[in-house]
């Protein structure tokens, strides 16, 4: 076990970068597929866990890489709507000794208890969640509609905290590029999914597909490639205000992976002096007066208006050979007194308890709407499609 809990993972280099595969993927013809629901500002993805099948709901994380539920007995966790995994009703769990090759992995995160068991304690920026590793079953659907299992070591929790779930969320399942992650387990070299913006009613489910068939091709994809081990780490070169170009340093030079793309914290979260020089010209190029000397609201760029495609600039993101378009709906939100303030959803580092590696961003969900979004992580390239994510 860690002797303290560690800031988000999405800034945590691993020291092993391999390990084999448990499962094999489904044909293209039969795409490993799931749903995603927004809650709050969590993009929880369904799967099924334990035989019989108990469905669990984990937020949809790229920033980090174990899989983990809260599970019976719970001493001290979150509120959650849906039952809680009861690992004693499960035919197929087996909790994992301290020898074993998935207890070895987990590096300082794991320890053993005196029954030989492994252990397990992993933080994030804001929470921990540590219990028993173990293995279990996994099922998810498919294209197909028939359902398709894998075997994966996850972590059944017996104690969280720090989470601001709403009681939907069950747990996380990591889709980083790491050995334990859930991509990394199930076998698959490739993943893609599309995640609807922010605001949108919790009826509407859009999808995450894995494996072959979940490529993401045709017009208007635009495609960088990723730095790092266990995360995505993308090259950000500057943002353009409509026609206003914005570098990410003053200086013009650019860090390889200066920016982390994470599904599972809301912000595009950019170093102070990149932020600052982003919000002058977005300020420039609204003709609305902004609010001020709003205590509630410290710093933060807000309007009374509502910032639309009619009133509001373009953003373009110039990553390295990709340029991606962001529209108000991606860059304007409503998170404080809901309806009345629409406030700029990018922030800066310097108001967050993120570990940021020296002048490195985040580029989080808020941002990631309404685009299909492929992980190849084969060629490390990620591809970006321009996409309306409720009609899928």
């Amino acid at each position: 076990m860690a002797s303290s809990v560690r800031f988000h993972p999405c800034f945590l280099v691993a020291s092993i970068l391999s390990y084999y595969v448990i499962g094999l993927l489904a044909t293209a013809h039969n795409v490993p597929q799931t749903q995603l629901t927004l809650h709050k500002d969590q993009h929880l993805m369904k799967v099924s866990i334990g035989t019989p099948p108990v469905d669990i709901y984990g937020s949809a994380d790229t920033g980090s890489n174990l899989v983990w539920t809260q599970c019976l007995p719970c001493d001290a966790c979150f509120k959650q709507v849906h039952p809680m995994f009861d690992s004693k009703k499960s035919s197929t769990y087996h909790e994992i000794s301290c020898q074993s090759e998935e207890c070895r992995i987990l590096l300082d995160e794991a320890t053993c208890s005196p029954q030989n068991i492994c252990n397990y304690k992993t933080g994030y920026a804001t929470g921990f969640s540590k219990g028993v590793w173990a293995k279990e079953k996994v099922t998810i659907s498919s294209t197909s509609g028939q359902a398709v299992s894998f075997d994966i070591a996850f972590g059944c929790a017996h104690n969280t905290g720090g989470f601001h779930y709403e009681g939907h969320a069950t747990g996380i399942i990591g889709l980083g590029a790491g050995p334990l992650s859930f991509v990394s387990q199930i076998g698959s070299k490739r993943f893609s999914y599309c995640l609807v913006p922010y605001g949108t009613d919790p009826s509407i489910t859009s999808k995450i597909s894995f494996g072959n068939g979940s490529e993401v091709v045709g017009d208007g994809v635009v495609s960088t490639p990723y730095v790092g081990g266990d995360q995505y780490y993308l090259t950000l070169e500057g943002i353009s205000v409509g026609d206003t170009y914005v570098p990410f340093n003053s200086s013009g030079r650019v860090s390889k992976g200066n920016i982390c793309l994470d599904s599972g914290s809301p912000p595009l979260t950019l170093p102070p002096d990149f932020y600052d020089r982003l919000v002058v010209e977005v300020k420039k190029q609204i003709s609305i007066d902004p609010i001020k000397n709003d205590t509630l609201l410290g710093t933060r760029l807000c309007y009374r208006t509502e910032i639309t495609d009619e009133n509001g600039p373009i953003l373009t993101v110039h990553f390295e050979g990709a340029d991606v378009e962001l529209k108000p709906i991606q860059t304007f939100n409503r998170p404080v007194k809901e309806y009345e303030y629409y406030c700029f959803a990018i922030t800066n580092i310097a108001n967050t308890k993120l570990d940021f590696k020296d002048g490195a961003g985040l580029y989080g969900s808020n941002v990631q709407a309404n685009f299909l979004i492929g992980y190849d992580l084969e060629t490390k390239m990620v591809s970006f499609k321009p996409t309306d994510c409720t009609k899928l």
